[in-house]
């Protein structure tokens, strides 16, 4: 089964075979299981719902405020290869985020240090390595521009080249960038950071033929920037 589509209140998938799912994890569901919404548990009741085996295995995760597209395993086979290849960083994520302010350039690479403190769910940039501090980098290009001169907004395009918690929100934080609506990191409104997973590539566990999918995010603040 391919190029499946959900109904439109409940989830929403793009594609799905005997070894993986692909699909739209709602801003606010948890990437695994969890008490309260969670993104397998929407998936198995999806596959039931078709008569289907259920069983799925999370191979990444996005932070339960961002929505965004999401693969799931349904084999352990197939878990192993998605675990294998974004361990060699052949998986591509990339996401759109919405930036309080403008940045220097319009296109670069930002590499820095990261802690990420497991008692407050906050990650920091440091000077120096020690225990617990990863290597963390990314590339952004800017995209869109809105908002008032005084207070601009910024919608960039962000690939990962590595996966660390928090990442994009810490790393934009840090040059006084936070992402609109992300209190945790600096932003004055607690809506939820605006970060969406937009595109995901990879190579079928399977067959090994590379696919991609993309998405764009709909509504608030998305709709601010003109294509």
């Amino acid at each position: 089964m391919q190029n499946a589509n959900s109904d439109p209140d409940r989830l929403n998938v793009l594609y799905c075979d005997d070894a993986l799912l692909v699909c739209e994890k709602p801003a606010g569901c948890l990437s695994e299981p969890g008490a309260g919404a969670n993104l397998p548990a929407l998936a198995a009741d999806w596959l039931r719902a078709r008569g289907e085996d259920p069983e799925l295995r999370t191979v990444h995760r996005l932070d339960k405020a961002v929505g965004g597209l999401m693969v799931l395993a349904r084999t352990q086979a197939a878990a192993a290869s998605l675990i294998d290849q974004i361990a060699a960083r052949t998986v591509e994520k990339e996401y759109l985020a919405v930036l309080r302010g403008a940045p220097a350039q319009d296109e670069a690479v930002l590499e820095d240090l990261l802690f990420h403190d497991s008692r407050t769910n906050k990650t920091f940039v440091v000077t120096r390595p020690r225990k617990g501090v990863r290597e963390a980098k990314l590339s952004y290009r800017v995209v869109g521009r809105a908002g008032m001169p005084e207070q601009p907004l910024t919608l960039v395009r962000v690939r990962l080249h590595t996966g660390r918690t928090h990442q994009i929100r810490a790393q934009f934080s840090h040059r006084g960038l936070p992402l609109l609506g992300d209190i945790r990191y600096g932003s004055k409104a607690n809506h939820g950071p605006a970060l969406f997973s937009c595109r995901l590539a990879f190579d079928h566990p399977t067959t090994g033929k590379r696919l991609e999918f993309e998405r764009m995010p709909q509504g608030a603040p998305w709709d601010q920037f003109k294509p």
